[in-house]
């Protein structure tokens, strides 16, 4: 799975996100992503749930595809 197969995934399951992932540690890697999710669903959502709505978007993905993410959600300014 690469990059940008983490974002179309995102954007497809999260309601208006924009999602941007990179690799981080090495443009090789494509198990370890940094993830910024942008979305007007995380509204009024606690940091946590922001969270889980990201997980639960990457489904199974997170245990079979992707070793680690660092992300970081916010809403529209």
């Amino acid at each position: 799975m690469n990059a940008d197969e983490v974002a179309a995934l995102i954007e497809r399951e999260i309601p208006d996100a924009t999602a941007t992932v990179t690799t981080p540690r090495d443009p090789d890697d494509d198990s370890h992503y940094a993830v910024d999710v942008v979305s007007p669903a995380f509204e009024g959502q606690s940091l946590v749930d922001q969270h889980q709505l990201v997980h639960d978007a990457l489904g199974e993905h997170l245990t079979r595809d992707i070793h680690a993410i660092e992300l970081t959600t916010s809403t529209p300014e």
